[in-house]
């Protein structure tokens, strides 16, 4: 029977038995190998943070509304960051164009076979039944082992992130939150020309983001973050600050950095109250510009060019001809049959992973 990881309640998670889904015209089902856990959004779903627990999201009116929850526990179906290999292809009944998608991945994609490897979003799951047309344009390079194909995703983030604050050759970026997908941010605006102050509270993960290219790393002393960053920066201030870790204080600290006319990207998942966020002081008096990045859209001064897809294929297309390394990232490989044990990891130690990711190559050989 195929498995898939269930939020029971917060704080509880377990691998569980499902159904296999239907085949259906235009699909393909695909064996997962591995999926990589998000240490923000499924935290979120794992603490019992998330806002789609409490409030219902509106598609129409794109907002929350107190009403009613979106959803409630057992929550399934969560994760992001999944690679497999087709092992079932139904054609459509009518041929769906082939979608090449952009970015260095530019040429048209092989025909999916049986065998294939694909990366998308399908969920914590060892068997997932995905439409043919989004899987077609997410061949995964023969150049890049199956277990980076978990990056797909989360490079998107940082690369959309990155692009968010419309970063130039020779400019100075501060990048508050070195997790997986700030470390990748960092690499990403070092590999476009820019100068990265990485800002952690970890040591462990500023040692990463120095071996990512980093010119100075700096975590929050007495002195203040502000401070540490000019000088790390050679007395230069950041033009655009890029907050991906989630915190308030992160977020005041990054505006308070920015400086007069500053950017500042605010890519974290920000849960509750603004706890620590003081948008009376530094923001209001310099005029910062604060500008949200999200994964469901590209910047939309981008968007007549550049699409999900097209982040996805030109990080994955960086990871190819060796630009990306992805291997110092990765942290933990456990079978998906630790899932619990692998959330409290990422819960009550978060110094001692980065990349987590479930292993379900076992589960056939457990079949």
């Amino acid at each position: 029977m195929p498995h898939i990881v269930e939020f029971t309640a917060p704080g509880e998670v377990r691998l569980a038995e499902i159904e296999p889904e239907e085949l259906r015209p235009g699909t393909v089902r695909v064996r997962t190998l591995y999926s990589g856990l998000s240490a923000g959004t499924e935290l979120t779903a794992y603490r019992g943070s998330n806002p789609y627990l409490t409030k219902r999201w509106d598609p129409l009116l794109h907002r929350f509304e107190d009403d009613a929850a979106t959803f409630t526990y057992p929550v399934i179906g969560w994760g992001y960051s999944e690679i497999g290999e087709v092992v079932e292809i139904v054609p459509a009944e009518v041929a769906a164009p082939i979608v090449a998608g952009a970015g260095p991945l530019h040429v048209e994609p092989p025909p999916l076979t049986v065998g294939s490897y694909v990366w998308g979003a399908w969920g914590h799951r060892s068997d997932a039944v995905v439409p043919l047309e989004r899987t077609q344009a997410r061949w995964l390079p023969s150049a890049v082992t199956p277990l980076h194909g978990v990056f797909a995703r989360v490079g998107a983030i940082a690369l959309n992130a990155v692009l968010a604050g419309d970063l130039k050759i020779g400019e100075v970026a501060a990048i508050f939150g070195q997790g997986v997908i700030g470390l990748l941010a960092t690499r990403l605006a070092v590999l476009g020309g820019v100068d990265v102050v990485a800002v952690d509270t970890l040591e462990q993960r500023l040692a990463v983001a120095r071996a990512m290219g980093a010119v100075s790393v700096s975590t929050l002393d007495s002195r203040g973050v502000a401070d540490a960053i000019r000088e790390g920066a050679r007395n230069r201030r950041p033009d655009v600050c890029i907050e991906l870790s989630g915190s308030y204080r992160a977020l005041h600290d990054a505006i308070r950095s920015a400086g007069q006319d500053g950017t500042v990207v605010a890519a974290g998942f920000y849960q509750g109250e603004g706890v620590g966020l003081r948008l009376g002081e530094e923001f209001h008096h310099n005029r910062v510009r604060l500008v949200a990045s999200q994964i469901g859209a590209v910047p939309s001064a981008l968007r007549s060019r550049w699409d999900v897809l097209r982040l996805e294929r030109t990080f994955m297309g960086m990871i190819a001809d060796g630009r990306m390394d992805v291997s110092p990232l990765l942290s933990h490989v456990v079978p998906a049959s630790d899932v619990a044990e692998a959330y409290a990891l990422l819960d009550q130690r978060p110094a001692d992973a980065l990349q987590v990711v479930l292993d379900f190559t076992g589960e056939e050989k457990a079949a």
